[in-house]
């Protein structure tokens, strides 16, 4: 039997899909905050949104920064409550997880850790806030309902 490039293609990928399957919850939260957009193969990129957006790991798992504390402490206030309405709660409070002087929302707009006090937006936060609302402001994190 002649093995063409293409047969080899798929089998490579459907053997290191698994290995580069992302959680449930990054899955979701990724187009939630339209990370996705202009990445047509997001599910596959873990540049797109890192681990380190809610873990102090860079691989995930425990423990979590002060943002995935922030989204636990959101699950513990609505234990039945979905991911994308907590992570929507969360952002709409406008608070500033880890207390850099950027609310958690306009940081995620920047594309910067909400959760990391060293990764901060490089515009003045009046400029970015005046950025963010024009653009939507936070109702653009609004949890998608499925059709």
């Amino acid at each position: 039997m002649k093995t063409t490039p293409k047969l080899w293609l798929a089998v490579a990928l459907l053997t290191l899909a698994p290995a580069l399957a992302m959680p449930a919850f990054r899955l979701q939260a990724i187009p939630q905050l339209h990370y996705d957009e202009g990445e047509p193969l997001w599910q596959y990129s873990a540049g797109v949104m890192a681990c380190t957006f809610c873990h102090v790991n860079a691989k995930g798992g425990a423990p979590w920064n002060s943002f995935g504390q922030a989204l636990q402490n959101g699950f513990q206030a609505d234990p039945k409550a979905k991911f994308g309405a907590v992570l929507y709660t969360v952002l709409a409070a406008n608070g500033d997880a880890d207390g850099d002087g950027y609310p958690d929302a306009t940081e995620v707009f920047a594309h910067t850790l909400p959760g990391d006090a060293t990764s901060q937006p490089e515009q003045p936060l009046a400029e970015l806030e005046a950025a963010f609302e024009k653009a939507g402001g936070v109702e653009l994190y609004a949890a998608k309902r499925k059709k």
